[in-house]
């Protein structure tokens, strides 16, 4: 038997040193947290021993039946005196004596709740680590298992998931794009209706927004191009209907610049600037510009936290502005921070998603997945800085189109395969297969 401790900052990494150290048939035999991360015992061959069998010991069961005696006779000549004390403070304050009444049988002797010490709460701390990493262990085993299983049994469908994680797309959306395909066994028809569902989940506007006019806010964190975007769109109106029915307006006073940025830009397009500082009005700043045809609104970018952004969303969802909202997504953002800005915003009420920085992305499987998810309208496209020509109404097999060209060129491995099917398993509404 081969046992061997490997070290990690977490569970998954310390896992893919066995797998890679011992391989598959390694079996896990102790896990504790440590300095720096954790530390895992492996072995492999490893024998579970057999539990010894349990021999009678008739001292000891004698020496526990008399205890057990003493206990019970020590409540009864403890309950007998509480009656005989109670009895003598009745006396004492002049009380009549019960009458007799037939013994109860006593109640089971149940010790006081004692406060938790700080060794009890590092002993429950240690336990929920222990816990934690026995979780992940079963999910990750789990993941493996299934994966195998997926690619024995349906290998075809292995590499569809596959090609779809080459392209970045989310684990629930890839799950069920491939329920749409179960019944096509030959691969490449699969792959062709496959796009095509993908293509039909991502939603675009009937309208373009600048054709239907009205007041247009462009949200989203500080990064994402929503300066720039309003420059592009301003510039594409004035282009095709002139500078007199379009005005724009800044809410961004807290960037360095940016309100001298939108002014630079208004006196190149001859278009009115409106700024509005904090603590004003939003209502009151459009009241004039009411006959306006087109109003774009330019939007702070504040964390999540920021008192001051929930401030100004609540002002874009009021009733006096009657805005509609468009979450700008940097396509060259992680997943996770695409989902926080999506939570942060959603509560002013988003019309849809201004797709930016196609040009830089590596990959569109992350924002597509979150529009597709959150039933976001795709309304624009921004793939490079010129002004306006690098925006352009988004056409769903366009998008895929790239997306399929920009997949990553290499395979993802076993352990990524194995680890996006784990994720699935904390999840059961989740699972593939």
């Amino acid at each position: 038997m081969q046992v061997k401790r490997f070290f990690a900052a977490d569970m998954r990494q310390a896992m893919k040193l066995v797998r890679d150290e011992l391989g598959a048939d390694a079996s896990i035999i102790g896990n504790r947290r440590v300095a720096g991360g954790v530390e895992l015992t492996a072995a492999l061959d490893y024998q579970i021993p057999a539990a010894p069998a349990r021999q009678a010991n008739p001292a000891l069961e004698a020496e526990l039946r008399t205890t057990q005696a003493r206990i019970a006779s020590a409540q009864a000549e403890l309950a007998t005196r509480e009656q005989g004390d109670a009895g003598k403070d009745r006396q004492l304050f002049g009380a009549e004596p019960d009458a007799p009444t037939a013994s109860l049988p006593e109640a089971p002797y149940q010790p006081r709740s004692m406060p938790v010490a700080a060794a009890d709460q590092g002993a429950l701390e240690a336990m929920r680590f222990e816990l934690h990493g026995l979780r992940e262990l079963i999910e990750m085993q789990m993941g493996s298992m299934a994966w195998g299983q997926l690619q024995s049994r349906r290998p075809e469908q292995a590499t569809l998931w596959r090609r779809l994680q080459r392209m970045g797309l989310p684990a629930e959306l890839s799950r069920t794009l491939l329920e749409r395909v179960a019944t096509i066994a030959e691969p490449r028809q699969a792959w062709r209706m496959l796009l095509a569902h993908l293509a039909h989940s991502i939603a675009t506007p009937k309208q373009e927004p600048l054709e239907e006019g009205g007041v247009i806010a462009l949200v989203g964190p500080a990064g994402m191009g929503k300066t720039t975007t309003l420059a592009k769109l301003a510039a594409r109106y004035v282009l095709k209907y002139g500078a007199q029915q379009i005005a724009l307006v800044s809410l961004d006073s807290y960037r360095i610049g940016a309100q001298e940025q939108l002014k630079t830009l208004g006196r190149i397009l001859n278009v009115s600037v409106s700024l509005v500082d904090p603590g004003q009005s939003l209502t009151q700043a459009l009241a004039p510009l009411a006959r306006k045809r087109v109003v774009l609104i330019d939007t702070a970018g504040l964390p999540g936290n920021d008192p001051a952004l929930r401030m100004q969303l609540e002002t874009l969802a009021s009733r006096g502005v009657k805005s509609r909202n468009y979450l700008v997504m940097a396509a060259t953002s992680q997943s996770q921070v695409l989902k926080a800005a999506y939570h942060s915003y959603k509560v002013c009420g988003l019309s849809g998603c201004i797709l930016t920085k196609l040009d830089e992305a590596t990959s569109l499987g992350e924002v597509l997945g979150l529009a597709i998810s959150q039933r976001l309208p795709v309304a624009y496209q921004a793939d490079g800085p010129r002004i306006p020509d690098d925006l352009q109404v988004p056409r769903s097999h366009q998008l895929v189109s790239r997306a399929v060209g920009l997949q990553a060129a290499e395979t993802p491995s076993e352990d990524t395969m194995a680890e996006m099917f784990a994720d699935l398993y904390q999840h059961p509404a989740r699972r593939a297969g």
